[in-house]
């Protein structure tokens, strides 16, 4: 794409909705500020946090607008390479390749903290880059900070086959625990290719009837109560709730939430609920294990920026095999 100097094409949302609100729109770039990095993003990825930012239900305008979006910008994964950076950024210069978040990726140019970025891994694509951030954080900090993962741990993955999922697996085989998975019954022998030890498909298998204890549980997909649950977990169990049913309208994800919370009030098990924090430490520590080959991206489908709306909605769906990635 071809534009004036100062222009680019973006992804913008001025109202919330059904993933039609989104339009492919004429731009300024963003400014080249003092502590911030101007990339030019070859490709970003979709994450919940764009369906619930877009469609906007009630508890996702929270601080971005009850009527209306005050950004009308979206996205937050990239991957593409530094155009240039403002005058106090030590660690990046332009032509550097590198991935991480920032604010509205779903654009040609994407204006991002130097703290939220990392050298790209040098065996991966862009596309595949782009497919780590947000998702691949989230499980490294689920299992490894809030969940205390160690060799030999028991660790239950609820919703093995989805973004965050794909990599959970594969980033507990690293610290050296013995996964369960469970998805859907189709996803099984992908589960099992990324290292789990044992695949639980729900529609044919109770997980939580498996007479296995665990000593860690992340709930991706939010699927079964926590009383349910604590049939498969030791008494000193963590369970992560690291997310829940995507929904259009409501509350999303809070009532599964907040009633895992409450009901886990007085027994043995650890309940715990965080939000992922993106810094170049952790996608730094990301980047050893994708060089490794300990950890491979997976990635479902890819779409062009200009058909942002149709990514959007396969994400919606809650289909998706590993990530869905927007390439620019």
């Amino acid at each position: 794409m071809t534009q004036q100097k100062d222009r680019m094409k973006a992804i913008v949302h001025e109202r919330y909705g059904r993933p039609a609100v989104l339009q492919l729109r004429d731009v300024h770039r963003p400014a080249i500020e003092d502590d911030r990095v101007l990339v030019r993003v070859q490709a970003s990825s979709v994450n919940p946090v764009e369906w619930y930012g877009v469609t906007g239900p009630y508890f996702a305008r929270v601080g971005t607008g009850l009527r209306r979006p005050k950004d009308t910008s979206v996205g937050g994964d990239l991957a593409g390479r530094v155009e240039a950076v403002g005058r106090n950024v030590k660690g990046f210069q332009p032509g550097d390749e590198v991935y991480g978040t920032s604010g509205g990726s779903w654009a040609e140019y994407a204006s991002a903290r130097e703290t939220r970025l990392a050298r790209k891994p040098a065996n991966l694509s862009f596309e595949q880059a782009a497919a780590v951030p947000v998702a691949a954080v989230t499980a490294l900090q689920a299992l490894r900070d809030k969940g205390g993962v160690q060799p030999g741990h028991k660790v239950l993955i609820n919703g093995a086959s989805g973004g965050v999922g794909t990599f959970a697996v594969q980033i507990a085989k690293s610290f050296g625990a013995e996964v369960t998975g469970v998805c859907s019954t189709r996803n099984v022998e992908q589960a099992r290719s990324l290292g789990a030890d044992r695949v639980v498909g729900y529609t044919k298998e109770d997980f939580t009837r498996l007479g296995v204890r665990h000593d860690l549980m992340l709930d991706i997909a939010g699927s079964r109560s926590f009383l349910a649950c604590r049939r498969v977990l030791t008494p000193e169990a963590t369970l992560v709730v690291v997310g829940g049913p995507m929904t259009y309208r409501g509350l999303g994800p809070l009532p599964h939430m907040a009633g895992t919370i409450l009901k886990s009030r007085g027994r043995s098990q650890t309940v715990t609920f965080f939000v992922a924090k993106i810094a170049t430490e952790d996608l730094d520590f990301l980047r050893e294990l994708l060089e490794t080959g300990k950890v491979t991206p997976v990635v479902d489908r890819k779409y062009p920026l200009s058909e942002a709306p149709a990514a959007l909605t396969y994400l919606g769906e809650g289909h998706a095999r590993g990530k869905v990635v927007i390439t620019v």
